[in-house]
This record gives C-alpha cells, structure tokens and sequence, in this order.
C-alpha cells in the first residue's frame, strides 16, 4: 500500500492539519489505498498510538474514535447499574439513592431523578449539587464531564449532550468525536424538552423555556428561550408577585424569599 502527502483533496488534506498523531492517517476513501498521512507522520506509529491515548481524550475536547475497546468495555461496566436503576420499583427509593451515589460522578444529598434514565456512561462523568430533581427521560450524553448546580430543576424529555461529531463528512464517515464539558448553575430550571449542546454552559437561577435549542452560553437570571435559544428577559421583581400569568404569589410565601 502506498502512502502519500495528497494536494489534489486539498480541502480534506486542510481538515487534517490540527489533527494530533492518531488522527492524523486514514484512507481517502473506500476506494483507493492512498492515505492521508500528516507530514512527518507514518500511519502504523499513528494508529498504535491511537489505541493508548484514545480514552486520554474523552475530557480535553480532541477527535477520537468512540469505538476504542477499552472505552467500550467501560461503558458497558457503567449501563449495567444503569440498567438496575431503571428496573427498580416505585417503592425502592433507598436503592435508587444508592445505585445514583455508585453511578455518578458527585451526586448531592435531596436529588431525585425519575427513571427512565438514559446516559452514555451511566453518570460516570456526572456532577450534581445537592436537591436536584430530574423528571422522566432525561438523558446525559456523558462522554465528558457535566455539572449541575444546587436546585436546579429538569422538565421530562432534557438532553444534555456533551458529545458531537465532525461537520466535515471524512472525518465522520470514520466514526470520529469530540467532546466538550456541560455547566448549568444553581437554582435553574430547564424547562421539557430542552436540548442543550456541548460547551454550553447556563448561568444561576436561569430558566430555559420548554423546547428550546440551547447552542450559546445562557447569562444568570434571565429567562431565555426559542432555537436558537436567547435570552428572552431578566427574571424582575414582578417575578416575586406573579408566578403564572396574572396568577399572585400570596404574601405570606413572598415575605420568605
């Protein structure tokens, strides 16, 4: 097999130039065996070196191939007390407390979470503050870290997605990912329905409304919404007298906050 410096698929050639060692060599196509190979770079070294330091690159936002073995045997470990979460009955709250506390990361005291639960790693790059409720369906595309804030409240049907794929179709024809680190801070609530993107990171007391599409970072104390999500307003004093519409907070609740 042949190996070259390609210039006539200059704008794949272009893809390839920040690429680290591993990343750095792999067939044009499906039908050539000219490779791509990085200048300086040989694609045996390339290759041997992708398989020690693949999973290094879960957390630092580099290309790597999700299908590595040993990442994959390690998050097959994680779905299993997945799996025994979700199976578990109404009355085992005990049991989920405990099966969260194996599973994540960092898991706060008061958290609940509503199973079904679905995560790539079972939460084991899931950081959550204490009293943080989730209700039915969240799902935590855990590939990376994600960090969740004191209170904060999730709507059924939120994903949180640290994990994407190459806009350039070469790269993702070869199964390649990055992953970048999700924060979300105390005291927020995200409304159902609610994708937020990798990167991103939701500032306190922000609520996100239902559906929206959060793909930029989200200041404090504002309510944002839409796809692409904005801010919409700042959460006001008027928020103190109404909770709904022309619905009135009653005094004795708005004296405590």
């Amino acid at each position: 097999m042949g190996y070259k410096n390609t210039n006539d698929r200059a704008s794949v050639a272009d893809a390839f130039e920040n690429l680290s060692m591993e990343e750095a060599a792999f067939p044009i196509n499906d039908h050539t065996d000219a490779w791509i190979v990085h200048p300086g770079r040989h694609r045996s070294s390339a290759l041997k070196e992708d398989k020690v330091h693949n999973k290094d690159k879960l957390h630092t936002g580099d290309l790597y191939l999700p299908t590595d073995e040993n990442i994959m045997k390690e998050q097959r470990e994680c779905l299993d007390k997945l799996y025994d979460f979700n199976m578990t009955r109404p009355n085992e709250l005990d049991r989920r407390k405990q099966l969260l506390k194996e599973m994540f990361a960092e898991i706060g005291d008061g958290c609940y979470i509503e199973p079904p639960l679905y995560t790539n790693f079972g939460g084991r790059h899931v950081h959550f503050g204490k009293h943080v409720y989730a209700n039915f369906h969240l799902t935590l595309v855990d590939d990376t870290h994600i960090y969740v804030g004191d209170y904060t409240k999730f709507g059924p049907n939120v994903t949180l997605a640290t994990a994407g794929h190459p806009v350039h179709p070469e790269l993702r024809k070869r199964g390649y990912q990055y992953n970048c680190p999700i924060h979300i801070g105390s005291n927020c609530w995200i409304g159902a329905g609610v994708s937020i993107m990798p990167g991103i990171t939701v500032g306190d007391n922000a609520v996100i409304g239902a559906g929206s599409i959060v793909t930029k970072d989200i200041p404090s104390d504002v309510v944002a919404v839409g796809n692409p999500c904005k801010p919409l307003r700042a959460i006001n004093e008027r928020d103190c007298e109404y909770y709904f519409k022309d619905r009135r907070v009653d005094k004795s609740l708005r004296s405590t906050t």
